[in-house]
């Protein structure tokens, strides 16, 4: 388990945020692994850094999966989490990821939209091209960045947020994540992670109404490194 590093992970703090650069393999709630997840340590950070006596709020406003590294907000009053919560159901934050997949995207663009329902017992999704049951609709864009001999970089565009939502409609067209054997990648990553990174985030801050873009560079590995510029 890495512990939370403030000076390495904190992109952006004040009154109302806390904007963090989540780590592979670091949690954001607590579950049955028993790590302590993200939101209790930044609340242990915060209560010290500030010397607050009794609890330290901390509202949680979306997640990123275990293995997945990148830009995860938390918010430091129930004010802001609220409007944050708010402007998500209305699409009004714009996530943009990187992804490193097995094989070339059918087309250099795309706009995916599947159907797509979560298998709780297997903690995975598996999408269809048409409404079935309680299926939840899935949409996300792609462009295709650069190439390697091996490897491709996608720029991926959420237009939902769906459990597991990018994994699966790519894999769902071929495209397998580096490292993500649940959905079909034939070998594990060593440290666990998968190449999937919460790449940039484009919001009006809560209160301030100031436009933020909040962006993060790849970690240094072998296979992100064939697509640094």
């Amino acid at each position: 388990m890495i512990l939370f590093d403030p000076e390495r992970q904190i992109l952006f703090e004040d009154n109302h945020l806390i904007i963090i650069n989540k780590l592979p393999s670091q949690i954001v709630q607590g579950d049955k692994t028993g790590d302590i997840p993200l939101n209790e340590q930044i609340k242990d950070f915060l209560k010290i850094k500030y010397n607050k006596p009794g609890n330290v709020y901390l509202g949680v406003v979306h997640r990123l999966d275990r293995p997945v590294g990148g830009i995860l907000i938390f918010t430091k009053t129930s004010k802001a989490l609220a409007r944050l919560n708010k402007m998500l159901a209305n699409r009004e934050i714009q996530k943009v990821y990187w992804a490193v997949v097995n094989k070339r995207p059918p087309e250099p663009e795309g706009h995916l939209i599947h159907y797509l329902v979560k298998d709780q017992e297997k903690n995975k999704s598996f999408a269809s091209s048409k409404p079935k049951g309680s299926a939840k609709r899935a949409e996300l864009k792609y462009k295709l960045l650069k190439s390697s001999d091996k490897y491709h970089l996608l720029e991926i565009e959420l237009m939902t947020g769906r459990h597991h939502q990018i994994r699966v409609q790519l894999a769902k067209i071929g495209c397998l994540i580096r490292g993500d054997v649940k959905y079909g990648f034939p070998r594990a990553n060593t440290d666990q992670s998968i190449h999937l990174l919460s790449r940039d985030l484009y919001f009006a801050h809560p209160v301030s109404n100031e436009n933020l873009h909040i962006q993060v560079s790849p970690p240094r590995d072998p296979v992100w490194d064939l697509f640094r510029d």
